[in-house]
């Protein structure tokens, strides 16, 4: 396979981390015989200082002629001023709007390895395996909005019913391809925009998704049940800003923000994958990041834009070796446990890295 990827290292840790994605997706082009092209460009702060713009031109029609797009994160101190008129997060909300990217996945699973890592007690993170569908270019977010002047301002949620459609939707799909059961987030108890949501999602799950049971939960009811019994979600699906605050809840359960990828998908064209943690300016150039939610996003990547299964379950399997050897960068060390550098981790997972044996192999016959 041949594939135009194009990287978007963004701010503080962002280029660490995506240069060792990059890495591992230039080993798994060696090892199956692909092609991979890298190309690399602005997004966020770095952008602003460079072109006084978040998200240059040049760099949205790159993103637009390739197959997928990788993402570091944006943002630090020296742009920091929330009444700035030009700020690194237009880059992040504008490429996804640009792109069509309405879906934002957020798988949350616990490795076994890192159960000691997470602020939760044992037995209630086991066997966490579940996956936040984010509605990514309405709410809050993107409504009108008016700065604060003398003493007042707002910001407007709003949805349309055929934006609620195509993300519940798609949530569904993925609950019928895992364990059938999908959760709609909401706070339809005072919302008039969570009741339309409501509505929509019983009338898409009942019209086309007879096989997959649907519940609904208020977004205050979600935040405690994610702490209280995590490992009963399967798929959860949300709008904007409650998904935003909910997966970085998540992230808890899995021990780190370090350790949860995500992917950005629409309809067509490129999918953008990221990491769900920000710049972290405090350890940027330190060489202490942890990438493996970069890498594990490489492979999504890999999953949903490339069609690489295989790859994809590879790159994972390799990340989970590489934990079960003990190596643990310093967000999920334990106490007494030393831990690596980004490179180190990073050397971990690429040694790793290998293609399954075929059948001859494993049974030890020469092929």
């Amino acid at each position: 396979m041949k594939a135009n990827i194009v990287l978007l290292p963004g701010d503080g840790i962002g280029p660490e981390v995506v240069g060792a994605a990059r890495d591992v997706l230039a080993r798994v082009a060696a090892l199956w015989g692909h092609t991979f092209t890298f190309s690399s460009c602005l997004i966020g702060g770095c952008a602003i200082d460079a072109t006084g713009k978040p998200l240059p031109e040049d760099t949205l029609a790159a993103c637009r002629e390739s197959d997928a797009v990788l993402l570091g994160a944006v943002g630090g101190p020296k742009w920091d001023d929330p009444r700035a008129p030009v700020r690194p997060e237009q880059g992040l909300l504008g490429i996804r709007k640009a792109l069509g990217l309405y879906a934002n996945l957020r798988p949350v699973r616990i490795f076994p390895q890192l159960a000691a890592a997470s602020p939760l007690r044992p037995e209630i993170v086991a066997g966490v395996d579940l996956l936040v569908v984010r509605e990514l270019t309405g709410g809050l977010y993107f409504g009108d909005r008016q700065e604060e002047t003398g003493g007042r301002a707002f910001d407007t949620m709003v949805y349309t019913a055929a934006e609620v459609e195509r993300v519940v939707r798609l949530a569904a799909r993925f609950a019928r391809l895992r364990r059938g059961r999908l959760t709609s987030v909401d706070k339809a108890n005072v919302l008039a925009s969570s009741r339309l949501w409501r509505r929509v999602a019983m009338e898409v799950v009942a019209r086309d998704f007879p096989d997959v049971t649907l519940e609904h939960i208020l977004v205050d009811a979600a935040a405690m049940f994610l702490i209280r019994r995590p490992a009963q979600f399967d798929v959860i699906v949300t709008e904007n800003m409650f998904g935003d605050i909910l997966t970085d809840e998540a992230s808890m359960i899995a021990g780190s923000l370090g350790m949860l990828p995500s992917a950005s998908l629409g309809d067509r064209g490129p999918g953008l994958f990221e990491p769900i943690h920000g710049s972290a300016p405090d350890i940027a150039g330190r060489g202490v990041a942890n990438p493996l939610a970069t890498i594990l996003s490489a492979a999504l990547l890999l999953r949903y834009s490339l069609a690489l299964n295989v790859e994809a379950e590879a790159v994972e399997s390799a990340v989970a070796a590489a934990l079960d050897r003990g190596l643990r960068t310093g967000d999920i060390a334990s106490p007494g446990c030393e831990p690596v550098g980004t490179r180190a981790m990073t050397a971990q997972v690429l040694d790793l890295l290998a293609p399954a044996p075929t059948a001859a192999r494993a049974a030890g016959v020469a092929s």
